[in-house]
């Protein structure tokens, strides 16, 4: 396409997106619940379609060379569309935080004032390979009040495409604007730098993807970005700790999904316990099939198990089986390792000491910060939150996993009787 083409489509794109979103505001709870619970029957009833659309997209993937992981993440199964029904009934189970009202109080002047949750308006949602987000994330912002334009890598256009005109199926089935769910329908990169300069129409964008994607889109966006670079996640084990204890919680963080953001990266131990728990925890993880690369005090207490780290190994994120192992002279090493070392995704203490889990809470800045308790535990279903549409490792406006409350904002809202300021 040419980029006056290009232009124009996404400008009459954000356009109705932002007069779409009005109305959606509006829109009542059950309506929302019924849009959603369609989506999946339609799914299902559009299966075929669907996973032909998909296979066109997984040949297109391997004449191009895609790595198995890739073509895994792109493919849609009978069991995928399941997983994405499932998942809209999840959402549409969920409490509409649109509308709640609180915080209200009198003033002297005779005001009531009070902070009402409305959306935030429209959504720009990039990603790279997982057709599923495209439902995901429109489930998410539809049942929060917002309109959202969705755009997937290049490599699942066909599945993008097919997952959308279910969308809008649904949506003009129940004379809701279509324009409330959105897929960019081209692949031409200057799409994205076209829409990134929306500010006028766009809200918020959501970039769901490797931390090269979420740079990219950082450094072009006017647009505030919700950003989440990588997962470089580390758990202390204290002096006190439950050793017992520690070692399922260890191994499970590192190996139950070594791909995940919020995976185990970084392992720091106490000096005091090292020579008693170092043995024993690494030869679980090693068991694992975990490669560990330690300081050279680490080395020297388990020296068949742990191979020596390299000064680019410290801080990070491996995303499979190796992890890094540090001895630490105590807690303030330990916090001060992870404030150089860390990416505000999740930290880890595992102590008896209450003294010590109050500090390590207060002041360790992460997104999650846990004690006694397992890295994978980050996680808007985990958290009872039923959903996210990603994991915010930035303070604004919200920190952690992004669930329906995070995609609102509040508003203040005021009753008043004639009042007039002196």
């Amino acid at each position: 396409m040419e980029r006056a083409q290009i232009e124009a489509t996404v400008l009459d794109m954000v356009q109705k997106a932002r007069g779409a979103a009005r109305s959606l505001s509006a829109m009542p709870t059950a309506l929302k619940n019924a849009v959603l619970l369609d989506v999946g029957a339609e799914l299902i009833a559009q299966q075929p379609y669907i996973l032909g659309e998909n296979h066109k997209d997984m040949l297109a993937g391997e004449e191009k060379g895609l790595s198995a992981a890739m073509l895994e993440r792109l493919r849609i199964s009978e069991k995928g569309i399941q997983d994405m029904v499932q998942g809209l009934r999840e959402v549409a189970a969920l409490a509409d935080p649109v509308g709640e009202v609180g915080e209200m109080r009198r003033r002297p002047s005779g005001i009531v004032v009070g902070r009402m949750r409305v959306p935030l308006g429209v959504i720009l949602t990039i990603y790279e390979s997982r057709p599923n987000v495209t439902i995901d994330s429109a489930a998410l912002c539809l049942k929060a009040g917002n309109a959202v334009i969705l755009r997937g890598g290049s490599e699942a256009i066909h599945s993008n495409l097919a997952l959308a005109k279910v969308l809008q199926k649904v949506l003009v089935k129940h004379e809701i604007d279509p324009a409330v769910a959105q897929v960019l329908g081209f692949t031409d990169r200057e799409g994205v730098d076209i829409l990134l300069q929306q500010e006028a129409y766009i809200d918020l964008v959501i970039p769901r993807g490797g931390e090269g994607l979420i740079r990219a889109v950082t450094e072009k966006s006017r647009i505030p970005v919700l950003k989440h670079y990588k997962g470089v996640c580390h758990c202390f084990v204290d002096a006190d700790a439950d050793q017992a204890m520690a070692i399922p919680i260890i191994v499970n963080a590192k190996v139950q999904r070594p791909s995940a953001c919020n995976a185990l990266e970084g392992l720091l131990i106490h000096r005091e316990i090292a020579g008693e728990f170092l043995p024993k925890v690494s030869l679980a993880l090693k068991n694992e099939g975990v490669r560990l690369l330690g300081c050279r005090l680490s080395c020297q207490i388990c020296t068949d198990m742990i191979e020596p780290a390299t000064d680019s190994d410290w801080g990070t994120e491996f995303l499979g089986l190796a992890l890094t192992v540090k001895v630490v002279s105590g807690i303030d090493e330990a916090m001060d390792y992870i404030d150089r070392y860390g990416s505000r995704h999740t930290e880890v203490i595992i102590t008896r000491s209450y003294a010590h889990s109050q500090r390590f809470l207060r002041e360790i800045d992460a997104s999650a910060v846990m004690v006694n308790a397992s890295t994978r535990f980050n996680d808007g279903g985990q958290f009872g939150l039923g959903a996210e549409i990603g994991i915010s490792t930035t303070k604004l406006h919200a920190y952690g996993p992004m669930g329906l409350k995070e995609l609102t904002t509040q508003k203040f809202i005021v009753y008043g009787a004639g009042e007039t300021r002196s």
